[in-house]
Formats: structure tokens, C-alpha cells, sequence
């Protein structure tokens, strides 16, 4: 009987921990979600002009981090090597697309090759008639930075409690990326803006455990369950990435390298107050 009692225990102390992970989420020191991704882009005010051309080279990670592990040597990298496609992306989304035009840099030896492959063909086999290939886009401003830090156990802690062998515990660490960014003006070289961005990661843990002797300590039982939750790594740099762009967006519009488009609802406010004034 009291083994099956235990046992009951044990089944209630696992589904209190996989509830307690809602809430180890909530008073963990973790950062709220942050809106969807294509909302936060979308609510920048369109460019009140005509589209911009940018070209991304490389972000590249700089930090030479690997992936923290307590217990063994991790080879692997802390963040993505490719943070560039978030970018181009980002770029891409901003204001629902009226912002920038974005050039391919990224893979332009392969671009180059298919461009001479192109035109040596049609000379071989067209000669003279052969159309010739439109001029490659050029961009007037480069985007450039990097992911810059990656500082694992900024925070750590917990809480936890045992009576009778009956114990629950929660515990919870906080990481960070840092991602700096800069817009270089090609005509003069001159960087005309440069910010920098940070995200935490957050990751928890919840666990429950019983463990007692029965019958004047000849038999024991022991039981625990756990749960786990770790924010991804590259969700955070996305977020990184374009809460920087969102920034350059409105750091030159305050430096007056650009202005908003102004909206709808304010030039039809703006028209009635006048029509109404007098």
C-alpha cells in the first residue's frame, strides 16, 4: 500500500514539473518572445524616396565561441556561420520591401563564372548577333558588421525544495549575443552609420525526484522527471539582426540621410484640420 502510494507521489510530482516550466519561463529573468518577425520588419515606415542599393559581402562570426558544455570539450560552434541570409532577409522585409535593393556579393565568384559562361557561349554558337548581358548593379551604400560576442552563464540560479525525499527543483541560465553593424557609403567610404544589438538566450530546467525506504529500510524507491527548455541560438541572432537594421533605419532618418514616407491616416488627418481651422 505504501508503495503504491509512492508511486501516485511520483506521478503527481511529474506533471507539477512539466507545469512549473510555463512558469520557471515566466519568473526566469528571460526575455518576453518578441513580436513575429515579419510584424516588427513591416511596422517601419516605408522610405519616402526611391529604393536603395545595398550590397551585404560577409557577416561572419567573430566571436570564435563554442557551444558552452560543462562536462566535455564541444567543437561546435557557439552561433551560425551564415548569419548573412538573415540579413539579405531583413533587408529584404523592412517596410514591406520599399527600403532596400539588395545585390548579390555574397557568392559572386559563382555569379561571375555563369556570367562569362553565359557570354562565351553565345559567342560560340550565335557570334556576332549574340545579345549581350545587361550591366551587373552596382550598390551605392555596402552593409557590413558581424556577430561580435557570444557570454555564456551571465546569469545563473534556481530554487528548490525536499521534505520526507520528496523534492523539486528549478533551475535557469541566461546567455547573450552581441551583434554590431555598419552602413559605408561606396562614393566616399565614409561609414555613415554603425550600431550594435543584443540578445539574451535564455534556457531553463525543471525537475522533480522522490526517494525513500520502505519497510524498515530493506526496500527503496526512487523516481524523477524533468523538463528542459533552451531558447535557439539562431532565433536570438535573427532577432539580433534585425532589431540592428530597424535601428540603422531610424538612426538615419534622425541623421537626415533619408525620411519616412508619411502615412495615410496622418495626411488625411492633417488635411482635415486644415479644411477645419478658421
Amino acid at each position: 500500500m505504501r508503495l503504491l502510494v509512492f508511486i501516485m507521489l511520483a506521478t503527481l510530482l511529474s506533471a507539477c514539473a512539466m507545469q512549473s516550466n510555463g512558469d520557471a519561463m515566466v519568473s526566469s529573468p528571460a526575455e518576453p518572445q518578441l513580436a513575429p518577425m515579419k510584424e516588427r520588419l513591416g511596422s517601419v515606415p516605408e522610405l519616402d524616396g526611391e529604393i536603395i542599393t545595398v550590397a551585404v559581402y560577409d557577416f561572419s562570426d567573430k566571436t570564435g565561441q563554442r557551444k558552452p558544455n560543462d562536462n566535455i570539450a564541444n567543437l561546435s560552434t557557439a552561433v551560425t556561420q551564415g548569419a548573412e541570409v538573415w540579413v539579405i532577409k531583413a533587408l529584404q522585409d523592412i517596410g514591406n520591401g520599399t527600403w532596400f535593393d539588395v545585390v548579390e556579393r555574397v557568392g559572386l565568384d559563382n555569379l561571375v563564372k555563369e556570367r562569362q559562361l553565359i557570354r562565351n557561349t553565345r559567342e560560340v554558337y550565335a557570334g556576332s548577333e549574340s545579345s549581350q548581358l545587361k550591366p551587373m548593379r552596382f550598390a551605392g551604400l555596402i552593409l557590413e558588421g558581424g556577430i561580435v560576442g557570444y557570454d555564456s552563464n551571465i546569469i545563473t540560479g534556481g530554487a528548490g525544495a525536499r521534505f520526507l525525499g520528496i523534492g523539486a527543483q528549478t533551475e535557469y541560465r541566461l546567455d547573450n549575443v552581441t551583434v554590431v553593424m555598419r552602413l559605408v557609403s561606396v562614393n566616399s567610404g565614409r561609414v555613415l552609420l554603425s550600431v550594435a544589438t543584443q540578445k539574451s538566450i535564455a534556457s531553463t530546467r525543471s525537475s522533480s525526484d522522490v526517494f525513500r525506504f520502505l519497510d524498515m529500510g530493506t526496500q527503496a524507491i526512487e523516481a524523477e522527471v524533468g523538463y528542459s527548455v533552451n531558447e535557439p541560438v539562431n532565433y536570438a541572432v535573427r532577432a539580433a539582426i534585425e532589431a540592428g537594421i530597424i535601428e540603422l533605419i531610424y538612426q538615419g532618418h534622425h541623421e537626415k540621410l533619408w525620411k519616412f514616407k508619411e502615412r495615410e491616416d496622418n495626411e488625411k488627418n492633417s488635411s482635415s484640420n486644415m479644411f477645419n481651422t478658421g
